[in-house]
């Protein structure tokens, strides 16, 4: 399976770890995020991250095991 990289568009400040997961199809619910991210290695800008609510801002770079790289970009 080739690694994915995707670019999510955010129009307010920030998004929420939980948040992404769910946008980008990793989890179908808010609530599988806690259970997700006990299982999975995610890294947040190249260090590991493992809070479903740590705020992710524009051009931060998210690696998500097994599934590849997520771009936040803000909306213009």
């Amino acid at each position: 399976m080739t690694p994915l990289e995707q670019k999510v568009k955010i129009q307010e400040d920030y998004i929420t770890l939980g948040q992404i997961l769910k946008e980008v199809g990793v989890i179908s619910t808010g609530g599988a995020a806690k259970w997700f991210l006990q299982e999975n290695q995610v890294f947040l800008n190249g260090e590991e991250e493992n809070r479903r609510g740590k705020k992710l801002y524009p051009g931060d770079v998210l690696v998500i095991e097994n599934f590849g790289t997520v771009l936040i970009e803000k909306e213009q």
